[in-house]
């Protein structure tokens, strides 16, 4: 599929396991580790202890538009989830994550692998007491492995390879 280029909206990062994420303007991501600070990074997150390719986790605004615009109509009514609320590190924009499964992508300096797609948790539906299960099936975002290092910013443009 040929796609993009599309761009980074946000960046968010979290100290441990069920702590507010915090917004950044640019993060340093380190090979086999992640993005410095972060909760992953630390071994400090909620399935730190649970093999996984997850130094980062990716999600689009465009599912976040879906779910405000109750799309498609499986809830009750429209779910208000801001970048800073879904638990993943980057928000992008024209990025089609689910066709991203083993392929390399660029973002600014950093080259990322797609592991396996997010599932949707019941941890995160009741930290934020929002039914999220099923209204994220298939959508849940995009766990990845870093390649190259470096720095990303806001608005960074994000290619396939």
């Amino acid at each position: 599929m040929k796609w993009g280029p599309g761009q980074l909206l946000y960046i968010h990062i979290a100290d441990k396991a069920s702590e507010n994420m915090k917004e950044l303007s640019k993060a340093e991501l380190i090979v086999g580790k992640g993005i410095v600070g972060d909760r992953y990074f630390k071994g400090t997150g909620k399935y730190s202890n649970i093999p996984d390719i997850r130094d980062v986790t990716i999600i689009e605004k465009e599912v976040l538009d879906a779910l405000r615009e109750n799309q498609p109509p499986i809830q009750e009514k429209s779910i208000i989830l801001e970048p800073h609320e879904h638990r993943r590190n980057l928000t992008t924009q024209g990025v089609p994550l689910n066709y991203l499964v083993n392929k390399q992508f660029k973002i600014g300096e950093v080259i990322l692998e797609g592991g396996r797609l997010n599932f949707p948790c019941k941890y995160l539906a009741d930290l934020l007491k929002k039914p999220l299960l099923l209204p994220l099936y298939n959508r849940s975002g995009l766990n990845c492995k870093i390649i190259k290092g470096g720095t990303i910013r806001v608005n960074d443009v994000i290619e396939a390879i």
